[in-house]
């Protein structure tokens, strides 16, 4: 799962998020820095656990409480969960794999999913 090799890095959105059980180390931090630029949009913080978050931002409180569906479902479909925080006209998704306490290449995966929701979304405005 932490191979760097480019063709398996390149393309992180095509790849599906693999149950993690603890038995593998997180991400190092070199590995940390060749994966976000696979998600150039989300921030990586190294404050506590390592995690990688994107704050997305809407029109309407209710677009942005509307696109936490599809986030939902895209989550339990690779079984790879987001803290999600919700703020007026702002949506903050945040990653880590709690199974290790830092990051996988899973949280990268599920981010670059993420990102391909917002480009195809719908106006959700009443």
């Amino acid at each position: 799962m932490h191979s760097l090799q480019p063709e398996t890095v390149m393309d992180i959105g095509t790849k599906h998020s693999v149950p993690c059980k603890g038995d593998l180390p997180p991400l190092t931090a070199a590995q940390e820095d060749v994966y976000i630029n696979e998600a150039p949009l989300w921030e990586l913080r190294r404050d506590g656990i390592h995690r990688i978050q994107r704050q997305f931002a809407f029109k309407t409180y209710l677009e942005g409480v509307l696109f936490i569906l599809p986030i939902a479902q895209l989550s339990d479909k690779e079984n790879h969960h987001p803290d999600i925080h919700v703020y007026y006209k702002k949506v903050v998704v945040e990653f880590h794999t709690s199974a290790i306490l830092g990051l996988s290449e899973n949280d990268f995966i599920m981010a670059a999913k993420i990102d391909a929701l917002y480009e195809k979304r719908e106006s959700f405005a009443a």
